[in-house]
């Protein structure tokens, strides 16, 4: 029998249903919100996983292409490996949910939220976020939600619940905010370079639907829900624990703050050694592993009590401090643009490309029509910049931290149509203790403005950190590793000296409120701020040129009528200018012109050569033409692409020219200055070293008696009746 639950979102309905769909799932919930629908299902496995110390959790976001009506692009007809975008909402789902399974019920747990409908008006993500946590919740499988999401974009100064397609392209602010009953959890999104404020704002409306949606998921819970499979009972325990701590409690302090990442670590693991050898006799081997989780345990507990009664963290510094920075540009010889940003021990190389629009990022998905994307900025995070071996490759990590850093820096790009560039970013993780996706947004952005692009302002990230009691409260800058690891939070903020542009926060503990939230924003903006100081000592605008290695490209436009003459008879001309000068030509319906050229000098080239077909000849002025037809009685020449005029042979020279062939020869270029434009618009031009230098414009009557003896003979410009000079 099936049940469903409606509430509104925004301004239409979300049903939830369930007991019709995929009915043998451990839970199903069928959600649909106007014309988007995802079916979202939940299976565990059979057996327990011995020795499990985390949440085996997979969740398999997916589109299929038939939602919108459209068969998949390519060569095989149907849906492959998951695009970077299912991707980065399988990450979506999966952050606010991981923390509320328990790492007691070891047994393998899959999500798969399936788009099958899509009206390509309202985004399917958000819907699929709150599927998923529905169908769990409905679900046999232990779970301490239910989790509530919702996008709240900033449209012309209102904030609205979640937004259409359209409204978020006009946004200046578009966050996806989850959380429970509780609080909020995870928020995750994007601006234009907007201030904390407005960021909270939208984060305190969000707050109020995800508790509708909660209470929504409970209600079907009442009416649909399975009773929850038992966590199995932790029989483990270590027999002499108190001897283990107050042996190796005060060595395992003195190593918690040993500096250097790697000192630090290999002083705690001689620690933990030693303490194994001291109680091998006492310690069985199938205990080791709790004399492991002792370890951290104490860990988390030096370290929290540190930061929260002395203000000192492992490596020494105040809450506020941020480990030593160094900038470095143009550490590559042929790339477009470099830099190397270190800070602490965390290390970004950020190197950008140029290229034309043919390079642009085809976007084959189910939102709407075929699109391209000209900015691209990949993250490679290979295992030796945390000193391990492992297999390189692009996982979700790689995807995740690479769409942050974009949305950080998209947000001060210029208008394509302003520099016409696709752009490329990829950032090389060299060493990592601390936020490698920040370290990619500050090298990003020196790499760009190395590389000419003129970005509204330079951006800096910073990744911030909390601990807790509940009695007292720490907000640290600039995290390591194992800082965000043994805390309360992660929240990562990118942005210009003028506002936000990039925010990513997980929240680890039941909620935060909102004040800890404006304290953590204004904190993180003093640390950007400090940041962006040491970046724009090194570069803070863009190169007055893009590199020789790049590629030129040239806009502008002409008249829609003109659009044929460029163009010429099948493409003729056009096509004669792009092989001439090794460039390629593209022309738009209304008349804009982009030159894309291999070198500057061949794109200067054909833009004088367009413009050249463009321009109307002038009388009086000289021209630099090409020999293309001789006659008897003078020669045609092409002063502008497809312009010819008749230098007669009288205006070869000062003297008597018998032979015009005396004088010149076919494709020969010379200097020649256009004397008239006649009424039936025929261009009648002279050899420069003809023209009479004397003011009046005399001439040698050599001259004229030789157009006289050939006035009549034949074949004048245009056809027609013969021209006659009047002296």
């Amino acid at each position: 029998m099936s049940e469903q639950i409606t509430i509104k979102i925004g301004s239409q309905d979300l049903i939830l249903e369930t007991g019709k769909i995929a009915k043998q799932a451990n839970g199903s919930v069928f959600a649909r919100y106007a014309g988007s629908a995802v079916l979202a299902t939940v299976c565990c496995s059979e057996k327990e996983i011995e020795g499990l110390d985390y949440v085996p959790l997979q969740v398999e976001y997916n589109e299929k292409y038939y939602a919108a009506g459209k068969i998949p692009g390519g060569f095989l007809k149907r849906e492959g490996r998951p695009k970077d975008k299912e991707i980065l909402v399988s990450r979506l789902i999966d952050r606010p949910m991981r923390p509320l399974f328990s790492k007691k019920f070891k047994r393998d747990i899959q999500v798969v939220p399936t788009t099958i409908s899509t009206d390509q008006v309202n985004p399917p993500d958000v819907i699929a976020m709150v599927a998923a946590s529905a169908a769990t919740v409905i679900s046999d499988i232990p779970f301490d939600g239910p989790v509530g999401a919702v996008r709240v974009s900033s449209v012309h100064g209102e904030l609205i619940i979640n937004p259409t397609f359209d409204e978020i392209d006009e946004s200046e602010l578009d966050i996806v905010v989850s959380g429970t009953v509780d609080g909020i959890t995870m928020v995750e999104g994007g601006a234009q370079e907007v201030s904390e404020e407005l960021l909270l704002s939208a984060i305190e409306k969000a707050e109020g639907v995800i508790k509708e949606l909660c209470e929504a998921q409970n209600k079907l819970r009442e009416l649909a829900g399975k009773e929850k499979l038992p966590l199995p009972e932790e029989d483990a325990s270590l027999e002499n624990e108190s001897a283990v701590r107050e042996f190796a409690f005060q060595k395992l302090k003195e190593a918690c703050f040993v500096l250097g990442k790697f000192n630090r670590i290999k002083a705690i693991k001689l620690v933990r050694t030693e303490t194994l050898t001291h109680f091998e006799e006492t310690i069985p081997e199938d205990k080791v592993k709790l004399v492991h989780a002792l370890f951290e345990d104490m860990e988390t507990e030096i370290v929290r009590e540190s930061i929260l009664h002395q203000k000192v963290r492992t490596d020494g510094r105040g809450p506020e401090d941020i480990r030593p920075i160094t900038c470095e540009i143009d550490v590559l010889p042929r790339t477009h643009g470099s830099a190397l940003f270190t800070r602490g021990e965390t290390q970004a190389l950020a190197i950008t490309t140029l290229g034309t629009v043919f390079d642009e990022q085809l976007m084959d998905d189910i939102d709407g029509a075929k699109r391209t994307d000209s900015f691209l900025l990949h993250y490679n995070f290979p295992p030796f910049s945390v000193g391990e071996t492992g297999r390189l490759g692009t996982g979700r990590r790689e995807i995740g931290h690479g769409h942050l850093a974009k949305r950080a820096i998209k947000g001060v790009l210029p208008k394509k149509d302003d520099f016409p560039y696709t752009i490329r970013v990829v950032s090389e993780i060299l060493e990592s203790n601390g936020s490698s996706s920040m370290a990619t947004v500050c090298g990003s952005s020196l790499s760009l403005l190395k590389a000419g692009v003129p970005l509204k302002k330079p951006v800096a990230g910073i990744a911030m950190g909390l601990v807790t009691d509940g009695e007292h409260t720490v907000i640290l800058s600039d995290i390591l590793g194992e800082e965000d690891h043994l805390g309360d939070m992660d929240f990562k903020v990118a942005g210009s000296e003028n506002g936000i542009t990039a925010f990513q926060m997980d929240i680890k503990i039941s909620s935060v409120s909102t004040e800890i939230m404006s304290r953590a924003l204004e904190q993180a903006k003093k640390g950007r701020l400090h940041i962006l100081d040491i970046m724009n000592s090194v570069i803070q605008d863009p190169s007055s040129s893009i590199s020789e290695f790049a590629p030129k490209i040239i806009n502008f436009k002409i008249d829609q009528d003109k659009i044929g003459a460029v163009i010429g008879p099948g493409g003729k001309i056009i096509r004669s200018i792009s092989e001439q000068h090794d460039v390629e030509i593209n022309i738009d319906d209304d008349g804009k012109i982009t030159i894309y050229g291999k070198s500057v000098s061949g794109a200067e080239n054909a833009e004088q050569s367009v413009k050249m077909l463009l321009e109307e000849p002038e009388v009086g002025k000289i021209y630099n033409g090409k020999v293309k037809r001789i006659t008897d009685f003078g020669a045609f020449i092409e002063i502008l692409p497809g312009k010819d005029g008749l230098c007669h042979i009288s205006k070869l020279a000062r003297h008597r020219v018998n032979r015009v062939e005396d004088v010149l020869e076919m494709e020969q270029e010379i200097a020649v200055k256009l004397l008239e434009i006649d009424k039936m618009g025929r261009l009648n031009l002279s050899y420069i070293d003809a023209v009479d230098p004397q003011p009046d414009g005399g001439r040698d009557s050599s001259n004229d008696s030789r157009q006289r003896d050939h006035g009549n003979q034949g074949e004048r410009h245009g056809g027609g009746r013969p021209h006659r000079r009047r002296d």
